[in-house]
């Protein structure tokens, strides 16, 4: 008996099917290594302890392989370093400064370039110091070293995860709580409620952002950590994806608790709270990112380092002459990290959330 072609059991059938599943693998694979290109490039970046070796990379694939230096040139970012060990006068440190471009293969060569700007004797006087500082770098944590040296790192990282850390934590609970009488509580204007927080979802902060600044000012906020939090812990989105989470639960338990005699916020906190960790670490995520993420806010209402969070901090960073592409990626690498390790923990829930969100009944 031939085999019938649109049988989900024929040959061509199942080779359609197998083709069409690994074209579309191939497509997502590409773009996943697509999307992670810049990743790579910033770690890998980070990790080259040579500015020149970082820049020469740029245009060619050797930018995503770790590799080490293979010349010897004295960087300007080290210049400082070397005159302060070797004692050097602003005159000497000046002559320094014609060779900070220079380069070769070998040590001898290297030493013989220098000569051909500056004075022998000034190169020989310091030679130990300047194979020291100019040596080839390999791959290591030198540019995490830096940043922490040049900037005080870990009060910008304090700030982040704190202001982060309550924005986030207080967040779940208010905006739960106002979701959850939405969903279940009927009293007047509440449809009215629901249509102007919808409403609220699309108005941009920065469309708020001055007459907001005017109100935080008039009441002395400005420069604090409560300025940072207090304005973002209520967010309408929140709000909506936890409303449209509580409406598809089911009342059956709801009501046994009620004629059981339990008030509606323990009703709250121990049914709907563990029956939603889905919505909660989606939540959680999504708020995470987007105030981990906050600069114009910080920007305006932050003078000084004490308040200042990790967005703000690495635009400053990067201002700072001169510029180390090494440093700034070692710290840009250092600000994506903890996204990622916060996305990781919480991936479960936020799968099982996109993944119920459209169950209905």
């Amino acid at each position: 008996m031939s085999e019938i072609t649109g049988s989900p059991y024929s040959t061509k059938y199942l080779a359609r099917k197998y083709l069409k599943l690994s074209l579309n693998y191939l497509l997502l694979i590409c773009l996943g290594i697509f999307f992670l290109f810049p990743t790579v490039f910033m770690l890998v970046s980070s990790v080259k302890n040579n500015e020149m070796r970082v820049l020469r990379d740029m245009p060619s694939l050797k930018a995503f392989v770790p590799l080490a230096s293979d010349f010897y040139r004295l960087d300007e970012g080290k210049l400082a370093t070397f005159a302060e060990e070797e004692q050097l006068s602003e005159k000497v440190v000046k002559e320094f400064e014609k060779v900070t471009l220079l380069e070769s293969n070998t040590e001898e060569g290297y030493l013989e370039v220098l000569k051909t700007k500056i004075d022998e004797e000034l190169v020989e006087g310091h030679k130990e110091a300047l194979l020291k500082y100019a040596a080839k770098p390999g791959i290591g944590i030198q540019n995490y070293r830096d940043v922490f040296v040049q900037m005080p790192f870990r009060r910008f990282v304090f700030n982040s995860v704190f202001i982060v850390g309550t924005i986030v934590f207080f967040g779940l609970m208010i905006n739960s709580m106002m979701a959850y009488a939405l969903a279940r509580l009927r009293f007047k204007g509440r449809n009215i409620l629901l249509s102007v927080m919808i409403a609220l979802i699309i108005i941009p902060l920065e469309a708020v952002v001055v007459p907001l600044l005017l109100i935080v000012n008039r009441w002395g906020w400005l420069d604090s950590y409560h300025v940072q939090i207090i304005p973002f812990m209520a967010d309408p989105f929140s709000i909506f994806l936890f409303y449209q989470f509580f409406i598809g639960l089911p009342k059956d338990i709801e009501e046994a608790a009620l004629v059981d005699g339990a008030s509606l916020f323990r009703i709250y906190w121990n049914i709907i709270v563990p029956l939603s960790r889905p919505v909660f670490a989606t939540v959680a995520i999504l708020q995470f990112l987007l105030h981990w993420n906050d600069f114009l806010w910080p920007l305006m209402v932050t003078r000084g380092e004490t308040y200042r969070p990790l967005m703000v901090a690495i635009q400053q960073f990067f201002s700072q002459p001169p510029v180390i592409w090494g440093d700034i990626m070692a710290f840009a690498s250092m600000i994506t990290i903890p996204v990622l390790i916060v996305f990781l923990l919480f991936q479960k829930w936020f799968v099982q959330s996109v993944a119920t969100s459209g169950v209905k009944g």
